[in-house]
């Protein structure tokens, strides 16, 4: 079983599970998701899952998030 903080957003909280990131740091206002080789897959399955499972949640990435494989997914 996957240890996540508890102080987490229950729609966040849905979007770990199902997109099960090897990586992410808790943000304040969601995670960011790193260690991404494909990234922009990642970002386009991410924002998918989102719609699909009808999460208040969006995806957030610049260009420096790309150097590190990065990009975060916050609470609307």
């Amino acid at each position: 079983m996957k240890k996540t903080p508890t102080n987490m957003s229950t729609d966040l909280q849905k979007f770990i599970d199902k997109f099960e990131p090897n990586k992410f740091k808790q943000l304040a206002h969601g995670i960011e998701i790193r260690g991404i080789t494909d990234i922009h897959r990642s970002i386009t399955f991410a924002k998918d899952l989102i719609e699909r499972m009808k999460l208040k949640l969006t995806v957030n990435h610049n260009a420096d998030m790309v150097s590190y494989g990065g990009f975060e997914v916050n609470n609307q």
